[in-house]
């Protein structure tokens, strides 16, 4: 099966703080927008920052590896350099990660890098990488 992009819209409190996340800080390119919303290009698929007067709950956690994860979060599989090279880039700009960049499941089935941060309206965000891709959905 060949891979497509997926869709994803998520809510924010404030677009001029997710340009300057989305745009900014990641990278990613801007689409199409409106006063109520911000196409953007997530590493090649669409995710849109929809206004929202307030945020929905808080994300709860589970643990995963001796680590609190936040649920709902969503994000990318990188290559492995690519990951090395958003770590590096989010560490020297001071983000406040979650659960910081480290490798999950060493020695095992499913071994990958992983780090996790919130957006400035609280969305949760993970970006992980494998050294072998095959891992992915390996059990």
């Amino acid at each position: 099966m060949s891979l497509t992009a997926f869709h994803l819209a998520i809510p924010v409190i404030n677009l001029e703080q997710a340009e300057i996340f989305y745009g900014g800080l990641l990278g990613c390119q801007k689409g199409r927008s409106c006063a109520q919303w911000i196409d953007w290009n997530f590493f090649g698929h669409q995710l849109v920052t929809h206004l929202v007067s307030e945020m929905p709950s808080l994300p709860k956690h589970n643990q995963v590896d001796n680590h609190a994860v936040p649920v709902p979060h969503f994000g990318m599989v990188l290559i492995w350099q690519d990951w090395q090279q958003l770590a590096k880039n989010l560490e020297a700009k001071g983000i406040n990660f979650v659960i910081k960049p480290h490798i999950r499941f060493e020695g095992q089935v499913g071994e990958q890098a992983t780090m996790f941060f919130l957006d400035p309206s609280g969305n949760a965000l993970e970006f992980k990488a494998f050294q072998d891709i095959h891992q992915l959905f390996a059990s």
